[in-house]
């Protein structure tokens, strides 16, 4: 405990210490602005709004106005890379995100050989705050959390009967899948088919034709809305009826715009929907009122609702 007090007065003391030496205080984003999932980084770039607002309107941080600068990673870790290079020759004190888990490991790397935070509010790998890294936080569940959940849902409303799991062969997708995957097990349950597909692609009739032909009536997909939504509108097209179940990957109102009718009957773990906390009515209206729709991820801001 001693160990733990002293690290946290020495860490309050260097965020004192970069916020002092300037006369704002930047806090970068990094997000996908552009790309397959920027419908999330929207979310995050709206809390983030939200919250630098508020900040500056109760006066700042020591006096001093938050300004954001802002990284599109696109979800690519290459790409991630690259912003963490660019916020941190900016000068930025913290970073919120990234977004993707296979993107926020890399990143961090390079944050915490500059001396920045890196707070993600949407990156669930357990492997992103499990590597002794004094840098990395998170305001989110983790996969490892999600994947018991799912996993305890399914053996008991699917018990008896066919399941398939499918994943994108991110550390995001990959890892959740494989969390879902060890609960079943452990508790007697065999799923028929366990595979990868290719993010981006716009046919997975052949994924279909597989799940058909082990007579599925579940399928867990570990990855994120676009694919998950078309793998479900190809199900039904085909005549495949079987549940979709999946993680926080899908909370976007997107997910539904692409799987169409098909889209009824889902299931997905996420964190609570602020929108039916009745102690979060105040910050929903406000984001309404902008004409934000505060879904998922946007209410894990830099400080509470």
């Amino acid at each position: 405990m001693k160990g733990l007090v002293v690290t946290a007065a020495a860490l309050c003391l260097e965020i004192t210490l970069v916020v002092s030496a300037h006369a704002q205080i930047k806090i970068g984003v990094g997000a996908s602005i552009t790309g397959p999932n920027a419908a999330f980084g929207a979310q995050v770039m709206s809390g983030v709004k939200q919250a630098v607002e508020d900040i500056n309107g109760a006066g700042g941080i020591l006096g001093k106005q938050v300004t954001i600068v802002s990284g599109d990673d696109q979800a690519d870790p290459r790409q991630g890379v690259s912003v963490a290079n660019k916020l941190a020759s900016d000068g930025v004190a913290a970073v919120i995100g990234h977004l993707n888990s296979g993107v926020s490991i890399p990143a961090s790397e390079v944050y915490q050989d500059a001396g920045i935070l890196e707070i993600t509010p949407t990156s669930t790998s357990p492997k992103f705050t499990e590597r002794n890294m004094w840098n990395t936080f998170r305001t989110c569940g983790r996969d490892d959390q999600q994947g018991e959940v799912a996993g305890r849902f399914i053996v008991k409303s699917f018990s008896g009967r066919s399941i398939a799991m499918a994943h994108d062969k991110s550390p995001y997708g990959r890892g959740l899948a494989d969390e879902v995957k060890k609960y079943l097990n452990q508790h007697g349950v065999t799923e028929q088919l366990f595979e990868g597909i290719n993010p981006s692609e716009k046919d997975y009739s052949a994924l279909v034709s597989k799940l058909k032909a082990s007579n599925v009536k579940a399928l867990y997909y570990g990855g994120y809305h676009t694919e998950a939504g078309l793998i479900l509108r190809q199900m039904r097209d085909q005549g495949l009826d079987a549940v979709l179940i999946s993680g926080d990957g899908l909370g976007t109102s997107e997910f539904t715009a692409i799987a169409g009718e098909g889209a009824e009957g889902t299931y997905f773990s996420s964190a609570v929907d602020q929108r039916k906390n009745p102690n979060a009515k105040g910050v929903v209206e406000h984001f309404l009122t902008k004409g934000i729709n505060p879904e998922s991820f946007t209410p894990l801001r830099l400080r509470g609702s």
